[in-house]
């Protein structure tokens, strides 16, 4: 059995026993999986992005049913019923949100008020800053390497992690390019307190994405991913037909309007939750060429940190030769 990590200022700041954050992803992240990544030790994340109001509602009941640890709750800022989604956060007592793809100012202080600790995710040390100076109680630093939605400067985890842990005082959650113990430690050795985890989550029994997608991930290989779609929101997707229709378009120069067109609606649902391998858009970071099997989240968590300290253990041994 893996030992708590002590004296680390994520698992002190969310009461959780490894510092190992479950990201908030779309159509993959319900109640089923944010539960389990939390009665493993971890902090376990409903991804609001995909969820109408009162749909959330639902996710969060059930999970406070099924677990008894902490768990918490992922929003775009961006989200059309953003002040309801904050309202029903707000009436269910949920104790932690992270925040993303916005300004942090806009929520974060009624939600302190509220006495929920407010962790936003940013791509550059200059918005890990105005997360700070907004009154965030922890930044995520997600790098390029990442799944989903991605930061326009292309900023590689490796660079990012120092450069915001130089910008901060506040606790630094690395994201992007991370799925298992060795990259967790040298996130860590960089200057990260915990890692935020995505695509390894993914390929869980407990996630609420297509058994497809899930097998498209396990058969990825390094090169099968890439930052797609800069004239709108910058998005990391596994190849298929329809990234190739939008890298066509961008390669001729088309314009937002276009693109917008192309992408049509419910894209991403049509993908990862329904399954379409061809026309739906497939939202994973580059990890997933070193994911190669579905586990449960439980093993998954448990895996980081053997992992994690197996590295340890070698680095020690490496340094006193």
């Amino acid at each position: 059995m893996n030992q708590p990590l002590t004296n680390n200022s994520i698992t002190a700041l969310f009461n959780i026993q490894y510092p190992i954050i479950q990201a908030g992803m779309i159509w993959a992240s319900g109640w089923k999986l944010a539960s389990a990544v939390s009665n493993a030790g971890g902090l376990g994340l409903i991804g609001a992005g995909s969820m109408y109001p009162e749909v959330l509602r639902e996710h969060i009941q059930k999970c406070r049913a099924a677990t008894n640890q902490p768990f918490g709750v992922n929003i775009p800022l961006l989200y059309p019923d953003i002040d309801q989604l904050i309202q029903i956060i707000i009436e269910e007592k949920v104790p932690i949100v992270f925040t993303s793809a916005g300004n942090p100012k806009t929520f974060t202080a009624r939600l302190k008020t509220e006495g929920i600790k407010v962790v936003h995710v940013v791509s550059s040390s200059k918005f890990a800053k105005k997360a700070e100076d907004a009154g965030c109680d922890a930044v995520v630093a997600e790098g390029f390497e990442a799944g989903g939605h991605n930061g326009r400067e292309e900023t590689t985890t490796l660079v990012l992690i120092p450069a915001v842990r130089a910008a901060v005082s506040i606790p630094v959650i690395a994201a992007g390019g991370i799925a298992n113990g060795r990259q967790m430690l040298a996130t860590m050795i960089l200057g990260a307190d915990g890692v935020q985890i995505g695509s390894r989550f993914i390929c869980t029994p407990e996630a609420s994405s297509h058994a497809n997608f899930k097998a498209a991930i396990i058969g990825a290989s390094e090169g099968d991913t890439q930052l797609s779609m800069k004239k709108l929101v910058p998005v990391r997707l596994l190849k298929n037909e329809f990234f190739q229709q939008i890298e066509e378009a961008e390669t001729r120069g088309a314009e937002p309007e276009e693109l917008k067109q192309i992408l049509g609606r419910a894209r991403a649902k049509r993908g990862m939750f329904e399954g379409d391998l061809h026309e739906g858009e497939l939202e994973v970071g580059q990890v997933a060429a070193l994911i190669h099997e579905i586990k449960p989240a439980a093993a998954v968590v448990e895996e980081i940190m053997s992992d994690y300290h197996a590295a340890i253990r070698s680095l020690c041994l490496a340094l006193n030769k």
